[in-house]
């Protein structure tokens, strides 16, 4: 029996998705939320993911390390028990996700793998929600193909990202993930999305109240065009597709080693630091430097590459000033 059914017939129904190891994804998913939960006729039902054994945070060395060949190739952890059934009706689904590793993160992926996720978002429209340090291109490609086998429709994608330098990152976002301390540091930003950024995002959640008073989400559209939704870099994506088939070579070597947890995995993962940091320092800024220099033989490509994972909703601002105020 569906809970919602003594509701109007004309009520909406909105399903939120809530794992926020750190809790910046959800003030991020709060901001667009308010809006939704404040209308009359709208009703909201955020399902938190709760991974069994928890992730920490902070981070611990170790554990941050061990948790990449197990993001990198989608393996889903155990669950606690959702609250939903999957015989719940939603007219729209907001689902907020980290990156992890250049992957989505295994809680939402296990969420998506569950058999209650695939009667849940059959045919709904979803608005996927990233807030990252500012690689997420390969991550959306995976959750787009994710979504299109519980036969979702992806109808717009919102990307909040760190603000700061591509390589102060590099130090800002993992000691954060291993302290827990995301303030500026020798001289470099703080870590995260800014909080401006994240106060501005409400402008989204006005636009999804409005799309819902008119039925927009039945459309093939989507609700968030000309808000300035997703900006990307199409410059980072040689490096990402880099960096996901190395996560991907060495997850498989890490797996085959041992499971999830394992001592006998530790001097591997050593190893795989030293590789990395060695790609972080060579590869990634001579891959900058490579698209700099070939950027006016390469602008058609770019061009694509952007308007590709800007789709659906676009990094145009033409609707800004009807929702910011």
């Amino acid at each position: 029996m569906n809970p919602d059914s003594h509701l109007p017939a004309s009520t909406k129904r909105v399903l939120v998705i809530d794992y926020s190891q750190s809790g910046q994804l959800w003030s991020v998913a709060a901001r667009i939320v308010e809006p939704l939960r404040a209308q009359a006729g709208v009703v909201v039902h955020v399902e938190r993911i709760r991974p069994q054994p928890a992730y920490p945070f902070p981070w611990g060395f170790f554990s941050f390390l061990d948790a990449f060949p197990e993001s990198a190739h989608l393996v889903p952890p155990s669950l606690a028990p959702l609250s939903l059934t999957g015989e719940e009706d939603f007219d729209l689904i907001i689902l907020p996700y980290q990156v992890w590793f250049l992957a989505p993160s295994p809680p939402i992926v296990a969420f998506l793998k569950s058999p209650v996720a695939a009667r849940l978002l059959r045919g709904k429209p979803v608005v996927t929600v990233i807030a990252c340090r500012n690689m997420w291109m390969t991550a959306q490609e995976r959750m787009k193909n994710l979504l299109t086998g519980v036969g979702a429709r992806l109808v717009d994608n919102v990307v909040l990202v760190d603000a700061g330098p591509t390589l102060a990152t590099f130090i800002t976002t993992p000691r954060w993930l291993l302290t827990g301390r995301k303030d500026a540091f020798l001289g470099m930003p703080p870590a995260g999305v800014a909080e401006r950024d994240i106060l501005r995002a409400r402008r989204f959640g006005l636009a999804l109240r409005d799309a819902l008073a008119t039925n927009a989400e039945k459309g093939d559209g989507p609700l968030l065009a000309g808000l300035g939704a997703v900006h990307a870099d199409p410059r980072l994506y040689v490096s990402e597709r880099a960096g996901t088939r190395s996560f991907h070579v060495w997850g498989r070597l890490l797996r085959a080693i041992g499971p999830a947890g394992a001592a006998r995995r530790r001097p591997f993962l050593l190893l795989y630091v030293a590789f990395l940091v060695c790609a972080i320092i060579c590869i990634v800024p001579v891959s900058l430097a490579l698209q700099a220099l070939l950027r006016p033989f390469m602008a058609r490509r770019l061009a694509a590459l952007k308007a590709r994972f800007e789709a659906p909703s676009g990094s145009g601002t033409e609707r800004l000033s009807l929702y910011e105020h």
